[in-house]
């Protein structure tokens, strides 16, 4: 059973969570500098408004980040020790006063990240490339008339302290069941990610009757992005936090990972967004676990037949695995789902 919270409104309620309670923070938040988010960030900073109004870029810039980084001491605060934060960040271009600038995101947060007493760990590359033959930014064929046009996020990545410690009978149980397959360690532990098809932005939002504030587009990264870095980062039985949620991509991946969560999201009509989506989630995560298992399976088919049989078996799903590390993986299947009130779900399994 595993218990995942989503609060809409006001963030306040992150200062309910306790010091060092969370394992896993995984978030994208506002990109600043985007032009669909300056809206909000002016919303909680009217100094941001003046500033883009006068055109001044670069401190509008700095105060959106500053607004962030509200948000980030909140997660120094209530990350365990040796907890993992990660951030979901796209670097901005954009046109002022015809000048035209990249502003980067990610420099500023892994900056603020390391004033705060993280540990910087190797980021990730999340490579979103088009095929676009015009996909470069500017004009002209002679230099310098054209820019270099982004095709990548990062997947930026901390650590509060030294390396986590797992004490304990249960713990290690559960940190032995929560491993993850030979084949996808060495796939998601590259630094450049690509085939991950970024989530359609647009929201489905015809049924919210007040689309007008509803935002048009979301931050929404793909569910596999989700999936594995909490697979990656966290145990089953560990809370996860997202302080952005959005459409709640973080909180469905954790409920077919086996952790508990914690959501927040100032835009309240999200809300319909995330339920729609919440009451799918048993037959959409035991179709992927499904998958996950299939894909499993036929890679050891195709191992055996190049190098022979494998020296591991897995005991609970009754299949070979390369590692010792894999033989008491478990992946179990979501039974139901309840809603307990307006906050909170309960997930069997």
């Amino acid at each position: 059973m595993t218990c995942h919270e989503i609060f809409y409104k006001s963030s306040e309620h992150m200062k309910k969570l306790e010091n060092d309670s969370i394992a896993l923070m995984l978030t994208s938040p506002p990109y600043p500098m985007i032009e669909m988010w300056d809206e909000a960030f002016s919303a909680r900073n009217p100094d941001i408004g003046l500033a883009l109004e006068k055109r001044n870029a670069k401190e509008a810039f700095l105060l959106m980040h500053d607004e962030l980084n509200k948000t980030w001491k909140e997660v120094y605060r209530v990350l365990m020790p040796g907890g993992i934060a990660c951030v979901n960040i796209g670097d901005a271009t954009r046109n002022v006063d015809n000048t035209f600038c990249l502003y980067p995101s990610h420099a500023l947060i892994v900056n603020s990240f390391f004033k705060l007493g993280f540990q910087s760990l190797p980021e990730i590359l999340w490579r979103k490339q088009t095929n676009a033959p015009n996909k470069f930014m500017g004009s002209g064929m002679m230099p310098p008339g054209a820019y270099v046009t982004l095709e990548h996020e990062f997947i930026l990545l901390f650590r509060k302290g030294a390396k986590r410690e797992f004490n304990g009978s249960d713990m290690k149980k559960k940190r032995r069941e929560s491993a993850y397959f030979w084949e996808e360690r060495n796939r998601w532990f590259s630094d450049v990610w690509t085939k991950l098809q970024g989530t359609n932005q647009k929201l489905d939002d015809g049924s919210i009757e007040d689309v007008g504030k509803t935002r048009e587009r979301s931050a929404a990264y793909p569910f596999e992005l989700a999936y594995r870095l909490i697979n990656m980062f966290s145990i089953k039985g560990d809370l996860v936090l997202d302080p952005f949620l959005g459409t709640g991509t973080t909180t469905l991946a954790a409920m077919i990972s086996e952790r508990n969560s914690v959501g927040y999201e100032i835009d309240p009509n999200f809300k319909e967004v995330i339920e729609r989506r919440i009451n799918g989630i048993v037959a959409f995560g035991n179709d992927y676990i499904d998958q996950r298992i299939e894909s499993h399976v036929n890679f050891i088919k195709e191992r055996v037949a190049r190098k022979g049989p494998s020296k591991y078996y897995n005991k609970c799903h009754d299949f070979a695995v390369i590692t010792r590390q894999e033989k008491l993986l478990q992946l179990c299947k979501l039974s139901s789902i309840q809603k307990q009130n307006e906050n909170k779900y309960i997930v069997m399994y």
